[in-house]
């Protein structure tokens, strides 16, 4: 790297840098549930809803770093952003100047993002689903071990599995007690709240894109009940599934004047 470069790191990708002396540095953590919202309502008019934000961003930005190539003169414009930036949170003024924040960070990442790399977007227009998103994860910027993404690599593998916090825990040689632990810190929910919301995730998409009954793509995804399926699915989305299939369903017959389209 030089001058003028920007480094753009993807979640939990571990690094080291070893800087020049007379080289400044500023380095910008961005939650992962934050920037997933800001995809979400950049790219509202191919996704059906909150839910299929998180795969969608993980075929859209595939690489795990990148180099930007922004050039002394961009980065000169950015400076001044960066330092009032960073100035407002080491103040701890994160309420009361929160809007000037969001103003920074927008300024900054219109100078980034046209040259961030991304696949192409090749999903149909959709009209997006009438769902409430699932409440923000809270985060602590550290490193992901190493135990934490093989227990949440296995539960996403097998949803069906009827997973206990000591199956998880015996993947990783750790007590259930240690594990919990290791997953919040990383994830910010425990194994088991986490599992389901994958699951919640994968039955959207079932209720979605099959006509299987809800039943059935309860137990795909590994719920032993309809009503053990629907509490949890309206605790995530605020709807029961039923309903969320419904609410999609009208949102792709209604034609684009509002009328209904028939067969």
């Amino acid at each position: 790297m030089n001058i003028g470069d920007v480094v753009l790191l993807g979640a939990n990708v571990l690094c080291g840098s070893e800087p020049e002396g007379h080289i400044t540095v500023t380095t910008v953590y961005v939650d992962t549930d934050y920037l997933l919202d800001q995809v979400f309502w950049q790219y509202i008019d191919v996704l059906h809803d909150r839910l299929d934000v998180s795969d969608f961003a993980d075929r859209l930005y595939t690489d795990p770093a990148q180099i930007l190539r922004l050039g002394e003169d961009r980065v000169g414009l950015l400076m001044p952003w960066l330092d009032e930036l960073v100035a407002l949170t080491v103040e701890g003024v994160n309420r009361e100047r929160f809007h000037r924040m969001q103003a920074l960070w927008f300024s900054i990442m219109d100078q980034i993002s046209p040259l961030i790399r991304i696949t192409p977007v090749r999903e149909s227009p959709s009209q997006r689903g009438r769902t409430r998103p699932t409440l923000p994860r809270d985060r602590r910027f550290s490193p992901l071990r190493g135990e934490a993404r093989m227990m949440r690599e296995a539960m996403a593998a097998d949803l069906a599995r009827n997973w206990t916090l000591a199956d998880v825990a015996d993947l990783v040689h750790l007590s259930p007690k240690q594990c919990a632990r290791v997953f919040t810190d990383a994830f910010g929910k425990t194994p088991l709240a986490y599992l389901t919301m994958l699951r919640v995730q994968e039955m959207a998409g079932l209720l979605r894109n099959t006509d299987l009954p809800v039943v059935q793509a309860a137990r795909r995804v590994g719920w032993r009940s309809r009503s053990q399926a629907s509490e949890s699915f309206k605790d995530c989305t605020g709807v029961t599934p039923g309903r969320y299939r419904g609410l999609w369903r009208a949102g792709q017959w209604m034609a684009g004047n509002g009328t209904p389209v028939t067969g």
